[in-house]
């Protein structure tokens, strides 16, 4: 739902609340739609990011799809939005067969994952027995990350796929994700990377295929590799998500600039303890998360990098620590640049370190833009699994 009203200044909004640049965000989208036309490969968003009806719509290529979802929730709030090409990119259970087939009677084209034999079992049992010939795809391990087959068990792989094919499911075709690429340490190592991803996805694919099996869909993605993939040669599709907002993460790894990160916090300044080179922010772990995915990378951003109200960032000025509401400003350790002057009551942005993990903390978007006079939209947003 989008509620727009005249513009407000940020000093109106109640903090912490969570601000989006839409400029920046739709120089993100762009970016990686121009890469995917390059390579010739639809592109499948992940919502599992934005989680926004709002900012769906401007990802995608048509008002139907495609997109990739992480929680049956966010398939059903896409649904009724009139988003029917899904696919529920992790493995399913059988207790949340029943939602899929809901789901699906309602006209929703959604994809289920697989990984085993007894959940391939598990699936093809309660679609034969509804008359619903569920879509699935295979899961392969690329990395040793997470879920997956291994791409040499072939033996495995293809006991999975005959029961998908001829035991009431439909086999769709099989997918992975690398997400071993955000440990990666240069751009090199990334499109390595992304390339062990393909490979891993395209020869479970064939081998399939060479068994008299249908497998339509390669889907693989990663944002990183995404964005850094020399080759996607045999891919059908690709998924990525947290590229719609970035985050220091991603900025870390060298897919993207602080300056492409769309979403921040804005956040009030509640006091100072002088002594201690302190200053004291109403925004904790409650509205950033406790992510600390940046405190393997060669720079430690703690819990985020701050800006002023406009969205510079001051240089080595960090959210150094969080309680629950609260958070802890400081400089940098060893840094030579001075704390900003910020009186009670005035207003800085946080980034994130993790956008999916942060944005997850707020109900709505604060939509904002260069140049605009404050506040130009109110985008709602969905949680809950």
């Amino acid at each position: 739902m989008t509620l727009t009203a005249p513009p407000s200044t940020l000093d109106a909004l109640e903090t912490p609340c969570l601000l989006l640049d839409e400029s920046r965000m739709t120089r993100n989208i762009d970016r990686l739609n121009a890469l995917m036309a390059g390579h010739g490969v639809q592109l499948r968003p992940h919502l599992k990011t934005p989680k926004s009806i709002d900012v769906a719509r401007r990802l995608m290529s048509s008002p139907q799809g495609p997109a990739a979802v992480s929680t049956l929730q966010e398939a059903e709030q896409f649904a009724a939005a009139g988003i029917t090409d899904l696919l529920y990119a992790v493995g399913v259970s059988p207790a949340k067969l029943e939602r899929v087939l809901a789901l699906r009677a309602r006209g929703v084209d959604l994809t289920v994952v697989v990984d085993s034999i007894e959940a391939a079992r598990a699936v093809s049992a309660r679609a034969k027995a509804a008359g619903d010939r569920i879509p699935a795809l295979i899961e392969i391990d690329c990395d040793g990350h997470r879920a997956g087959v291994q791409p040499g068990d072939t033996g495995h792989l293809l006991a999975i796929a005959r029961v998908l094919h001829e035991d009431g499911a439909c086999l769709r075709g099989v997918m992975t994700h690398a997400g071993e690429s955000y440990g990666c340490r240069s751009v090199e190592a990334i499109a390595d990377m992304a390339e062990q991803e393909r490979w891993a996805a395209v020869s479970c694919a064939q081998a399939i295929r060479e068994a008299g099996l249908p497998c339509p869909v390669v889907s693989v993605g990663s944002t990183p590799t995404a964005h850094f993939a020399r080759s996607l040669e045999g891919v059908t599709e690709v998924r990525a998500g947290v590229y719609v907002f970035f985050d220091l993460v991603m900025a870390g790894l060298g897919v993207c600039s602080v300056d492409d990160i769309a979403a921040s916090v804005l956040t009030t300044v509640i006091g100072h303890q002088p002594d201690k080179g302190w200053i004291l922010v109403d925004a904790g772990w409650m509205a950033m998360s406790r992510d600390r995915g940046t405190a393997k990378q060669p720079v430690d951003q703690l819990y985020g990098l701050i800006c002023d109200a406009d969205g510079t960032v001051y240089p080595d000025v960090l959210l150094a620590e969080t309680n629950q509401e609260q958070g802890i400003i400081e400089l940098r350790a060893g840094s030579n640049a001075a704390l900003p002057d910020l009186p009670i009551g005035a207003k800085v942005r946080i980034l994130p370190n993790h956008a999916c993990a942060t944005c997850a903390q707020h109900d709505a978007y604060e939509v904002v833009r260069p140049g605009a006079p404050g506040v130009v939209a109110h985008w709602e947003r969905f949680r809950g699994w």
